[in-house]
């Protein structure tokens, strides 16, 4: 059966580095998605495709969002093209929200695969300073939100730590990965049967 990897962690833990890794070594059978964000371009974050506000809002009203949602005044969307790739067969790794778990869980149910970044207090204050995009204040707040964040993981969430070396963190994730990674020529179209099939 094909799964939803849904890859959370705090801001700083290292996603987004992650999953470019992932990008240059996917298994067979394993896509990495972009997301859609009302965030230009040359942000200095993820690769992701901007959209507008406008357009954004019209893609929502449309059913072309499989996941959407809002953080920091920032619009952010999974499109439906991943709901396709899933019924071909392939295993979809996203970058994921852990405030809207909830509703990732409600529309794929136990095709979905949780699985937590982790980094310590200390080295997350390091890269948080070392990307120069926040202020101290800032930075205390996310620290603070980390913190919290590192108590309230669902328990079903697999765990990565990301302390050490990106190539590491990689490698335990291909691990994991390895055993969902399925050619979607042999997998025989499997169709996905999600709870919720329309717009959240």
């Amino acid at each position: 059966m094909a799964k939803l990897v849904y890859v959370m962690g705090a801001s700083g833990a290292g996603k987004d580095s992650l999953l470019d890794a992932l990008r240059n070594k996917t298994p067979l059978g394993l896509l990495v998605a972009h997301r859609y964000i009302t965030r230009p371009a040359n942000a200095g974050a993820e690769n992701h495709i901007a959209l507008s506000l406008d357009e954004f809002h019209q893609r929502q009203a449309h059913g072309l969002f499989a996941l959407d949602w809002q953080a920091h005044q920032t619009h952010y969307a999974l499109g439906v093209e991943i709901d396709h790739w899933m019924q071909q067969g392939f295993s979809v790794v996203i970058n994921g929200s852990r405030a809207h778990l909830a509703e990732a869980k409600a529309r794929y149910g136990q095709a979905l695969l949780p699985v937590c970044l982790h980094v310590s207090a200390q080295v997350l204050a390091e890269r948080l300073h070392a990307r120069g995009r926040e202020t101290e204040h800032d930075i205390q707040l996310r620290l603070r939100r980390a913190a919290d964040y590192q108590h309230s993981l669902p328990a079903e969430c697999r765990l990565l730590n990301n302390d050490g070396r990106l190539q590491d963190t990689l490698a335990e994730l291909l691990t994991l990965l390895s055993s969902l990674a399925v050619s979607p020529a042999t997998s025989n179209n499997p169709t996905l049967v999600y709870p919720q099939d329309n717009a959240l």
